[in-house]
């Protein structure tokens, strides 16, 4: 027993010279003049950003990061009542420390057996945050004293309790009543109701569990104390109290869709400029649907989950028809990590570069039964450097069509293919489609070594899609002012970007990634859907995609980590990207129609025999029915019918500003790369 008394009297006989040491140090209060609000002063009549979905649902706000000050006469009565009532109800009769207070927690120490914090005033919290540690020592508690007994000295009751108000934390990264009036009620602090102050009064005890946020039976509790306490001290009626605790207020969500949101907060600025977000005053109409948001952000976070909790990932979803940004997922938890790697990251996309050259070359000639031999070759770097690229692990195929090459994203092929129509030609032809390349005569820029952004990359796709017209990713569809009551409106952009057929060709040759390519774990989903896509993997498996679409939707999946590191082998744009996409796209589709792509009248279907690409005949063993871009088909018979073999396509002699190319089946030097 006398253990545990030991520490409460020497606890009594601290705080009992803690007392004398205030009592007598007080003196009479000289009001300070000078202006000591931290912050810039809250404009008048704001109001927050809200933003909607493509069908007017509330999707969330954009609010200001700023702090602003707010001057004691725009803050509510009834809140300063309320801080008073439960925090420091002797405030007006004090000089910085409350002595009661301090006896009164002495006794409940010694009733409760422990020692407790107690007794601290409104000036004393004030300053304790401002200049202060959170320890519970005698020292930092004398220091609290002295401080706090200064500033009674320097400013009056209203300017303490303004500065308390405007300095204190409300949860939720809302520091001051300016900031958390507006993120939990969309006001300004000089709006706010007497049910609003009661509930916001009690945030400061304890932010993380009291904010209007928080477990509403929490929050709710801690209000009712607070009316409760005001009642006691005759600052409000019984009857004020039962009408406060029959209405309780309304929270205005904070909203979903963050990452998305965040992409819209950076297109306002990119059009008015910073100062529109302090503004306010708006509604924004999003190309979003919220449906697919939610679904979006549910199935990335599952989905690269599964596969390791340290990995990060992104989706992008676009009509491509109109470039509308249907959904966004920036990463697996905005909470954690606010970085977006839809819009912003730039990594290297491997293979699923390949299709966009796939697609140049039909465009100047080529076709999809066009014969290439992927028998590795050696290319001068320059300075006596030398580069031998290869397949994926290393396997060559012989003579390959493109279709067949482009399925099993052959990188010899890939390479020979780039080489043919030229560096320079490929690059405006990315360029025209969104994509931005470097332009120097590189052939890896076959195998994707040049980073993009995963928004780019969709986009790049996007004409495959639709037909061959360059539509611009678009996340705004219009704009309303509320004080000026005036609409902008932000139309799609579209422009052509490529000829319909070489679009349709290409997808009916991507058609085939799906079914016997590097993408054939989503074979029943193009059953059931007409689809193609193309998967991406970056050297020592660094990074993994998929971007894929049908007539309706286009999608793009990136997994990896932020920090570029080797996922390990089998980390693919097939086995890890791919998945995902099918998840998503499955129920997204849903409700949508089943259609196939358009085929346009300049596009020409030749049954053909596909070891030669030669016309088949009643004769030919095996036929495949295949396309091509009108004039491009085979004009003759095979040899056995009289006419000539296709042969493997070899590239003609370097032109002068291209790299050198010699055949070389020597392993060593090989370089690997992408899926």
């Amino acid at each position: 027993m006398l253990s545990h008394a030991f520490p409460l009297l020497k606890r009594l006989i601290c705080s009992a010279f803690f007392c004398f040491f205030l009592v007598s140090t007080l003196i009479s209060s000289a009001i300070a003049r000078e202006n000591f609000a931290a912050y810039p002063t809250l404009p008048p009549g704001y109001s927050s950003i809200r933003v909607f979905d493509s069908q007017r649902r509330f999707a969330g706000r954009i609010l200001p990061e700023k702090k602003y000050w707010v001057s004691i006469d725009r803050i509510p009565l009834f809140l300063q009542k309320a801080v008073v009532a439960i925090e420091d109800s002797r405030f007006y009769e004090h000089e910085g420390i409350d002595v009661r207070g301090i006896a009164r927690a002495l006794v409940k120490d010694v009733v409760k057996g422990r020692l407790a914090e107690g007794g601290s005033t409104i000036t004393q919290q004030l300053v304790k945050n401002k200049y202060l540690s959170g320890e519970k020592t005698i020292d930092r508690k004398l220091r609290e004293a002295r401080l706090a007994m200064e500033y009674e000295r320097k400013y009056s009751k209203k300017q303490i309790l303004e500065m308390y108000l405007n300095e204190i934390y409300y949860g939720n990264g809302a520091w001051g009543i300016a900031q958390a009036a507006r993120l939990y009620f969309d006001k300004n602090p000089e709006a706010l109701s007497d049910a609003e102050c009661s509930m916001l009064a009690g945030v400061p005890k304890s932010p993380a569990r009291y904010n209007p946020l928080g477990k509403p039976a929490r929050v709710t509790g801690r209000r009712d104390q607070i009316l409760k306490r005001m009642v006691e001290l005759n600052m409000i009626t019984p009857r004020q109290q039962k009408e406060l605790r029959a209405h309780p207020p309304t929270v205005v969500p904070t909203g979903q869709a963050p990452y998305y949101l965040a992409h819209i907060r950076g297109k306002l600025i990119e059009r008015y400029g910073e100062g529109i977000i302090e503004t306010g005053g708006i509604d924004v109409t999003a190309a979003m649907d919220l449906d697919l948001q939610r679904l979006a952000e549910k199935t990335l976070s599952e989905g690269v989950k599964r596969i390791s909790p340290k990995l990060q990932g992104a989706l992008l979803c676009l009509d491509p028809n109109t470039g509308d940004v249907l959904a966004a997922a920036g990463g697996v938890n905005f909470a954690r990590s606010t970085y977006d790697r839809a819009f912003s990251a730039r990594r290297q996309p491997g293979s699923a570069i390949k299709p966009l050259i796939f697609a140049a070359a039909l465009e100047i000639g080529f076709t999809p039964a066009s014969i290439f031999n992927d028998t590795p070759a050696t290319y001068n770097k320059g300075n006596g450097e030398i580069w031998r690229p290869r397949n994926y692990e290393g396997k060559s195929y012989g003579d390959l069509t493109l279709r067949e090459a482009l399925a099993r994203s052959n990188n010899v092929i890939t390479i020979k293919l780039l080489d043919a129509i030229g560096v320079p030609y490929f690059v405006d032809f990315a360029r025209n489609l969104g994509l931005s390349l470097r332009s120097p005569n590189d052939l890896s820029l076959a195998l994707g070594t040049e980073e993009v952004p995963l928004n780019e990359l969709v986009q790049a796709y996007a004409p495959l899609a639709n037909g061959g017209s360059r539509a611009e990713s678009r996340s705004i569809i219009r704009i309303y002012d509320r004080n000026r009551h005036s609409w902008t409106e932000i139309p799609p952009a579209i422009t052509p970007a490529l000829s319909p057929a070489a679009a349709f060709v290409t997808t009916q040759m991507l058609k085939d990634v799906m079914t016997y390519g590097t993408a054939k774990s989503l074979k029943e989903f193009s059953r059931e859907r007409p689809s193609a896509g193309k998967t991406g993997t970056t050297d020592d498996y660094r990074d993994a995609w998929f971007i894929g679409y049908t007539p309706q939707l286009i999608t793009g999946i990136w997994v990896g980590y932020d920090k570029p590191k080797p996922g390990g082998k089998g980390f693919t744009g097939g086995a890890v990207a791919a998945p995902i996409w099918g998840r998503f796209m499955g129920p997204a589709l849903a409700a949508r129609p089943v259609v196939d792509f358009t085929k346009p009248d300049t596009v020409v279907s030749v049954s053909i025999d596909p070891a030669t690409g030669c016309r088949a005949t009643p004769e030919t063993p095996v036929k495949r029915d295949e396309f091509y871009i009108e004039g491009t088909e085979p004009a003759g018979d095979c040899p056995e019918q009289g006419g000539e073999t296709l042969k493997p396509f070899s590239p003609p002699l370097p032109r002068p500003d291209a790299n050198r190319q010699q055949p070389d089946t020597d392993p060593d030097g090989a370089e690997k790369s992408s899926e």
